[in-house]
């Protein structure tokens, strides 16, 4: 083994993680967030920096397609892996570390980066190497709505599913290996050049063109070209349609977003998700409230936990999406200890801290500030209840809220008194009204972003962060459903 074969087995014992959740498995990326922090391995922003893409919950026939974009968009060797439970993660991840490690370095190899050396060097040569399937060219299908072939058990790769038993994850790799790419965090408005399109009407281009209004029509290499509209101006400008989600970091569970933008300003938006599987399991972050009004015992002091835990994990998604990752960490592993059971007393401290030091910081008022303006009296006209209710503001009045209500809630942590059935009001709302609380969210979207910046987006939806698993319907007579 060479130098460079060494050095690449040493970096794949640290593999960079990108982990996309389908709706129904929230506790499942909660348990590899966990793990992977745990481990010190890094975090991926992007396909482009990842070397381990983790599926957390089991994929739908029709979502295969997307799954494989993101994993052909991993530079080699890509490692794609599906964990269906929580208690599945520490053995998954362990056994995708060896099989990174064995893939990194493989027989052959120098023959094969000779080959490629001198198809770079012969007229008409391939630009890249000679890799057609990979590399830029699938990079720029996966992020722009190409359609590359499908791949993984058509072309014979390796495909053990992990049962219930937790035996066996599903593996899917192709060999050989160039190197990592910097694994990067990008802040906001890099994000629109990584976003993982779910379907493949693609982003649009432009045809450079002279003389007055000569607009090219039609497709150039598979993508569909721009479109003209007015916009707010009375201008005629290209129009964009560019779908984001559901694969995207930091993202909602399960939500499409389909932008029709103008520069970079949301002219329309659809809203769309992911199907969420029908099911005897209750939504995550709403399961004390829900099991309560099903008749069980459920005490105040764990309601109040998971109500703390789910908004520590909104709190760093947002924060993560506007770039202090430091802080979004720590409200992450925050959520870890208390999910894990730590006591008030243990806990509390460093929370309050935490709390402090976000609610304290200038630049980030400054950052968000006036981002998705929802007054209370929208909000209750259409159908909002719960923290985007009651914050009456923008995005930071929304953060402002959900550091509120962790604060108050940690006092609560060891109630031992029993939630009581009509105690229904869940981390986002209502769970007992005429519809799901992240239902009236996903509704409220398109009025707070259209005339949004395309960078603040993803600002505003962090700060409402819908949960699509309430969209499921409910096992319960009391509870609200899709």
């Amino acid at each position: 083994m060479d130098l460079r074969g060494l050095l690449r087995r040493a970096a794949m014992q640290r593999p960079a993680v990108l982990a996309v959740t389908l709706p129904g498995a929230t506790d499942v990326r909660v348990a590899v967030e966990a793990e992977v922090r745990r481990q010190g391995w890094p975090v991926a922003g992007a396909p482009a920096d990842a070397d381990l893409l983790v599926v957390c919950g089991s994929p739908e026939p029709g979502e295969a397609e997307w799954l494989e974009d993101i994993k052909r968009s991993m530079p080699d060797p890509a490692v794609r892996i599906v964990v269906h439970e929580a208690g599945q993660v520490v053995r998954a991840l362990d056994r995708a570390r060896r099989d990174l490690t064995d893939r990194a370095v493989i027989p052959g190899e120098a023959d094969a980066d000779d080959q490629r050396e001198a198809a770079r060097r012969e007229p008409g040569g391939d630009a890249h190497g000679g890799r057609h399937g990979r590399g830029d060219d699938h990079r720029h299908d996966a992020h722009h709505g190409g359609s590359p072939p499908r791949a993984p058990d058509d072309q014979g790769h390796p495909n053990h599913s992990m049962g219930h038993d937790g035996d066996h994850a599903v593996h899917e790799g192709h060999e050989g290996h160039e190197g990592h790419e910097g694994h990067e965090i990008h802040q906001p408005d890099d994000h629109a050049a990584h976003m993982d399109h779910v379907d493949h009407q693609g982003h649009a281009g432009h045809m450079e063109h002279t003389g007055h209004d000569m607009h090219a029509m039609g497709e150039v290499a598979g993508l569909p070209m721009a479109e003209r509209g007015d916009d707010r101006d009375e201008l005629r400008l290209d129009q964009l349609h560019v779908p984001i989600g559901p694969g995207l970091a930091d993202w909602p569970t399960g939500l499409i977003l389909r932008l029709t933008l103008q520069g970079d300003v949301v002219q329309g938006i659809d809203v769309d998700h992911l199907s969420v599987p029908p099911g005897h399991r209750l939504p995550f972050w709403g399961e004390p409230w829900l099991r309560a009004a099903q008749g069980e015992e459920v005490t105040r002091g764990s309601a109040a936990r998971r109500r703390c835990a789910a908004h520590l994990d909104s709190a760093g998604r947002l924060l993560a999406v506007v770039g202090w990752d430091d802080a979004a960490a720590r409200c992450r592993r925050l959520r870890d200890e208390l999910l894990s059971g730590a006591s008030r007393e243990r806990i509390s401290g460093d929370l309050r801290e935490a709390l402090r030091r976000v609610e304290r910081s200038r630049t980030l008022r400054w950052s968000i500030a006036g981002l998705g303006e929802l007054p209370s009296s929208r909000a209750r006209a259409a159908g909002v209840t719960g923290p985007a209710l009651a914050a009456d503001g923008d995005a930071y009045d929304r953060l402002l809220m959900w550091l509120g209500e962790i604060g108050r809630g940690i006092e609560g942590l060891d109630d031992e008194r029993p939630l009581t059935p009509d105690e229904l009001t869940g981390p986002r709302g209502r769970l007992d009204g005429a519809q799901p609380p992240s239902r009236a969210l996903l509704g409220i979207l398109p009025e707070l972003l259209t005339g949004a910046e395309f960078a603040c987006a993803r600002i505003i939806v962090a700060s409402l962060d819908p949960d699509i698993e309430e969209l499921a319907p409910a096992p319960l007579s009391g509870a609200a459903h899709a």
